[in-house]
C-alpha cells in the first residue's frame, strides 16, 4: 500500500511539474516539441521493452479492432499533447490546469452517454457545480474556456479508449508511439531539410539535452502510474489524481504569474466545490460497496 500510494503520488507530482520543463523549452516550436517527445518517448520505451523482453502483445495488435482502437487513441493522445504544450508555452498553465481538474467529471459524462453507466444524485450535483463553474468563467471572460474542456475531452477521450484497450500501460504507449512515428519522423526529417531542426539548428545544448529527455520524462510517470494503480484502492487514486492539477496551478499563479482575479477564482472555486462533493461521495460509498 505505501509502495503503490509513494509511485502513484511520484507520476502525479511528476505531471504537476510539467509546466516548468515546456516552459525551458519554450523557444522550440509546440509541433516540433511534439514531434521529438513522440519520437524519443519510442526510443526509451523499446529500451525498456528490450529489457523485459516484452513483445508478447505485438501479436494481439493485429486484430483489426485492436488496430482501430489504439489509432484512434494516438490521436487523441497527441491532441492533449499539442494543446497542452501550446498552452503552457502561451501563458495558459492555469487553464490548463482547470482541464485536468474537470477531467474526473468528464469521464463521468462520458460513461452515462457512451457507455450507458447509471449516475447517482451527487453525482449530477457535481456536473451541475461545475457546469455553472464553466458558465461563469465563461460569462466573466467573454469567451468559452476551450484550452480546459478541450484537454479534459481529448484525455477523458482517451481514457475511454484505454479503459477497454487489449494493452497494458507500457505496451498501449509503446504502440501508441508507434502508430504516430511515421508521421513525427516524416515533420522531424521535413524540418531538417529546411534547416529548422531545433535539435540540430540550436545553439544551445541544453535545448537538445531537455529535447531529448522527452523520452523518460514522457514514459516514466507512466510507468509508476501503473505500479501505483496495482496496488491502492481506486478511491485513494482518484484523491492523489488532483496532485497533478493543484501543483500546475500553484505554478501558474505563483512561478509564472498569471492573472487569477478575483471573479475568476469564483469559478474556479465552483469547480472545487463540484470535486469535493464528487470525491466525498466516492468515499462515503466505498465501506458500502466493500461490504456488499
Amino acid at each position: 500500500m505505501r509502495t503503490g500510494i509513494l509511485s502513484a503520488a511520484l507520476a502525479f507530482l511528476s505531471w504537476g511539474l510539467f509546466p516548468i520543463y515546456f516552459h525551458a523549452i519554450d523557444d522550440v516550436p509546440p509541433l516540433q516539441i511534439l514531434a521529438h517527445r513522440m519520437l524519443w518517448s519510442l526510443l526509451f520505451l523499446l529500451i525498456v521493452l528490450v529489457l523485459r523482453r516484452q513483445w508478447a502483445w505485438l501479436s494481439t495488435v493485429r486484430q483489426p479492432r485492436v488496430l482501430g482502437s489504439f489509432i484512434a487513441s494516438a490521436l487523441l493522445l497527441s491532441i492533449n499533447w499539442l494543446i497542452y504544450i501550446w498552452a503552457v508555452n502561451n501563458g495558459h498553465v492555469i487553464e490548463a490546469s482547470l482541464g485536468y481538474f474537470i477531467n474526473p467529471l468528464v469521464n463521468i459524462m462520458f460513461g452515462y452517454l457512451l457507455l450507458k453507466e447509471r449516475l447517482r444524485r451527487t453525482q449530477w450535483m457535481a456536473i451541475g457545480v461545475a457546469a455553472l463553474g464553466v458558465a461563469w468563467l465563461t460569462w466573466q471572460a467573454g469567451t468559452v474556456p476551450w484550452i480546459a474542456l478541450a484537454l479534459a475531452a481529448s484525455f477523458g477521450g482517451y481514457g475511454l479508449l484505454r479503459k477497454t484497450a487489449a494493452l497494458g500501460a507500457l505496451e498501449g504507449l509503446s504502440f501508441e508511439t508507434m502508430v504516430l512515428f511515421p508521421l513525427a519522423a516524416g515533420y522531424v526529417i521535413w524540418l531538417t531539410v529546411h534547416g529548422q531542426n531545433a535539435f540540430i539548428n540550436t545553439p544551445y545544448d541544453s535545448t537538445r539535452v531537455l529535447l531529448a529527455l522527452a523520452g523518460p520524462i514522457t514514459a516514466v510517470p507512466l510507468l509508476l502510474f501503473a505500479s501505483g494503480a496495482r496496488k491502492i484502492p481506486l478511491s485513494v487514486l482518484g484523491l492523489l489524481q488532483y496532485l497533478s492539477p493543484t501543483l500546475q496551478f500553484l505554478l501558474g499563479v505563483w512561478l509564472f504569474h498569471e492573472a487569477f482575479t478575483p471573479d475568476r477564482l469564483v469559478g474556479f472555486a465552483l469547480i472545487w466545490t463540484a470535486l469535493a462533493l464528487f470525491a466525498a461521495e466516492g468515499l462515503l460509498r466505498r465501506p458500502a460497496t466493500a461490504q456488499a
